[in-house]
């Protein structure tokens, strides 16, 4: 019969023929991924990946098997022609497989080579482009490859061309005689030949010359110079790959035009170590001030051990003189509570007062059209109690949907008040280990600057990974950054204390306490 379909032998459902996905990450700036790259990550089985991928990337390819594939100077974890039967060969059993590079996979990314194994193996292929670094590591470093006065076009080359070739295949000496924009990619080996061979071909030796190191990423560098003394220029800054070289007279512009590297947190390495869900935002907010955030999430979110007592209390939430949600995790935890288990949205709150602590607090109650009828200037318990010390709280009920671990300075304040107050568990934090090595690692290299607290439990559960002798060097070497004094309590009990303390206890507030630490501008 027409559109009748069959199931496979076995029943179920037949599982859509594999894919390889050419997926290109961008340049190292992981704001800089395309939305259909992030689709096809999602829904990923196997990724396999190369060196210069941002660890945010693979972010999004959370449910999929990863495979490093990655190529450094003098040393690949793994042959193109090895990648290229890998990649085959898990297509062709079914899997998506998406095979990950920096900037554009056509782009010198050795992608129409796979695209080249695929259809001759008979494997469906498709092309995610990305932005090279061609273009993006000039942009962030304030030079336009193409300027209506200065340049009328751009070539791209490589550096490096495979050795296996027995003549070069990139003609200096026209590219020498030529006005337009030169951008050379994997070049910082052959610098000082390049240039040379530049020079003797014609190109004016005052040419200027921009030599970017990790364009697009917090890390950038960028070093202006002419084609007589870039080479020389280069080694004395000790620039090295990934670098861009772009040689022309809009490079001159750059110095002027530089953005990146003059934003209040570039440079700077900082640890998020808030919950998995949770931490893109604190990071997205740091990338954006142009530091370096490295997500080493030390606590996740998981439902309370159990919903009896959860139900209870919402089956009955009109019994209530206040719900009182003291972080945005209560917040989704409930409301999703009550759609699931109850089919009943926001209007179950009718007759209920609403307290939230924190802007946050009150802004995941709003998406969920509640307002909150009381919100502290201070976003803690004490501030709570402490606004409400006039109202008669006598034989109010309250509840508190928290978690596992929370404090009970609220509960207790209110009791203390005579108000009859109901804990309920709406969600657990538990540890999260795999952080140690990866800062430890860090720390013996020197890249790691600040380590961010957002709450006590991410204080005890990033200590607990580490022995008293690496917490005193972690000490000595990391600035710790506290979004508010009970954190900062904690973290002064476990021997990290904090140099910084936001004085809005809000992310925001974390991210202004940063940028006036490092400017070294004083806070009141």
């Amino acid at each position: 019969m027409k559109g009748d379909t069959k199931s496979p032998p076995g029943g179920g459902v037949k599982r859509e023929r594999g894919l390889i996905s050419l997926v290109g990450a961008g340049p190292g700036d992981p704001g800089l991924l395309t939305c259909r790259a992030v689709e096809v990550l999602e829904r990923a089985d196997v990724v396999l990946y190369d060196r210069l991928v941002d660890p945010a990337v693979l972010e999004y390819a959370r449910q999929a098997e990863r495979i490093y594939v990655g190529k450094r100077p003098e040393h690949h974890s793994m042959s193109q022609d090895e990648i290229n039967a890998l990649l085959v060969r898990r297509a062709a059993a079914g899997a998506r497989v998406v095979r990950l590079k920096g900037g554009d996979p056509f782009v010198f990314g050795r992608g129409g080579e796979e695209a080249l194994a695929a259809r001759e193996a008979g494997v469906r292929f498709e092309v995610v482009p990305g932005i090279t670094s061609a273009l993006a590591a000039p942009a962030y470093a304030g030079v336009p490859v193409t300027h209506r006065e200065l340049a009328a076009g751009v070539t791209v080359v490589t550096g490096h061309e495979d050795p296996e070739k027995l003549e070069t295949q990139v003609d200096w000496a026209r590219l020498a005689a030529a006005h337009e924009t030169l951008v050379i990619l994997m070049g910082m080996g052959r610098l000082a030949e390049i240039t040379t061979m530049l020079t003797q071909h014609g190109r004016p030796s005052e040419t200027p010359v921009a030599v970017i190191e990790n364009g697009a990423r917090a890390s950038q560098r960028s070093l202006f110079a002419t084609l007589q003394d870039v080479a020389e220029r280069v080694r004395e800054a000790g620039l090295s790959s990934p670098a861009v070289v772009v040689v022309g007279e809009v490079a001159s512009l750059g110095e002027t035009l530089a953005w990146v590297e003059s934003r209040p947190l570039s440079g700077l390495r900082i640890l998020v170590t808030r919950a998995r869900a949770q931490a893109g935002e604190l990071s997205r907010r740091l990338r954006a001030e142009g530091a370096e955030a490295l997500e080493f999430p030390t606590i996740e979110i998981r439902p309370p051990a159990e919903y009896a007592p959860l139900d209870r209390a919402l089956a009955c939430l009109g019994e209530y003189a206040v719900v009182a949600f003291t972080s945005v995790n209560g917040v989704e935890a409930v409301l999703a509570r009550l759609h699931e288990q109850f089919a009943r949205d926001a209007r179950a709150f009718a007759g209920c007062e609403i307290w939230a602590i924190g802007p946050k607090t009150a802004e995941a109650l709003a998406a969920h059209g509640l307002r909150a009828d009381f919100v502290p200037r201070e976003y803690r318990a004490e501030a709570l109690l402490a606004a409400c010390k006039s109202v008669d709280l006598r034989g109010r009920r309250f509840l508190l949907p928290r978690a596992d671990i929370a404090r009970a300075a609220l509960a207790e304040g209110l009791a203390e008040r005579g108000a009859v107050v109901e804990q309920v568990d709406a969600y657990r934090t538990f540890a999260v280990g795999g952080a140690r090595e990866a800062v430890l690692e860090r720390l013996e290299a020197g890249t790691l600057d600040v380590v961010t607290f957002t709450s006590s439990s991410t204080v005890r559960n990033f200590v607990s990974q580490f022995s008293d002798e690496e917490v005193v060097r972690l000490r000595d070497a990391v600035v710790f950054a506290s979004i508010g004094p009970i954190t900062s309590e904690t973290a002064r009990e476990l021997g990290v204390p904090p140099s910084i303390e936001a004085s809005e206890y809000t992310l925001e507030g974390l991210v202004e306490a940063l940028i006036a630490y490092h400017s070294g501008v004083p806070r009141d």
